[in-house]
């Protein structure tokens, strides 16, 4: 297996979590599943919350945006204040939640909604978080080299911490300096890696960005980031010519702080 050497002037990685951190069968074949087989009852028990409404509220906003972009979208208001049917108005939601997900959107009103409904289930103990074994090991002797190590994923911050707080191998939340998510911008965009370097407080070049999404590691790379891309199992098959682009590694074991290469 050939060592890599992280760039030299790297003070920080941002890493991506699904098909990075973590299979994509955990994120496919158990936390959206959990969603569309929970998400009625979860709607129904929570409804009156102060949280639920606000969940509602994004979401409704959401489709307000969606109506005025001309997408196709469920049409429904999606307001707990209109409806004197308080099952109608749950099953208009759920129409929504689940033709986002058909659909793979990123909206933060998804998102949102999703990792209150995983942080019950991650607390009752129905989920425990995955992540590849060479993960924890090697983000330990990463910061033991004095690197700092952060996490940027399309799942709310809350979900991401959730994942890595409930995981098969205990908290390990004390592993990361910070989080992101679509809040601070989509991860496509060249804009959320140059807010992200802002945020953190360095250069984008002092970064080093680990993903297994060639558009996302094209986004990172305009914004002036180093760019590592992880080729596992499961993942989104790259081309020749993205092959070609990218520093590419199997195992997060490859990556080596410079000092110890």
């Amino acid at each position: 297996m050939a060592v890599v050497a992280i760039p030299a002037n790297t003070s920080a990685l941002l890493l991506d979590i699904e098909g990075t951190t973590t299979p994509i069968t955990f994120v496919k074949d158990i936390l959206f599943p959990y969603i569309r087989d929970h998400l009625e009852d979860y709607l129904s028990t929570h409804w009156e919350e102060d949280e639920c409404k606000q969940d509602v509220h994004l979401l409704k906003k959401q489709l307000e945006e969606d109506l005025r972009q001309n997408r196709a979208c469920p049409v429904h208001v999606l307001d707990q204040t209109v409806h004197t049917d308080e099952e109608k108005a749950i099953r208009e939601v759920v129409e929504n939640v689940l033709w986002q997900m058909e659909a793979d959107r990123k909206t933060t009103a998804l998102k949102q909604l999703q990792g209150h409904m995983w942080r019950a289930a991650y607390s009752g103990g129905r989920i425990k978080g995955e992540v590849y074994p060479d993960v924890v090991p090697s983000i330990r002797r990463w910061r033991r080299h004095g690197l700092k190590v952060y996490i940027y994923s399309s799942g709310s911050v809350e979900a991401q911490k959730l994942l890595f707080g409930y995981s098969e191998e205990g908290d390990v939340l004390d592993l990361f300096d910070g989080h992101f998510d679509t809040n601070i911008g989509l991860k496509a965009e060249c804009k959320s890696y140059e807010r992200i370097a802002e945020r953190i407080g360095c250069t984008p070049d002092e970064i080093t960005f680990v993903t297994d999404v060639s558009r996302e590691a094209k986004a990172a790379e305009d914004a002036g980031m180093n760019v590592v891309v992880v080729v596992r199992p499961g993942n989104l098959e790259l081309s020749e010519e993205e092959r070609g682009l990218y520093t590419l590694v199997t195992s997060f074991n490859q990556l080596q702080a410079a000092g110890s290469v």
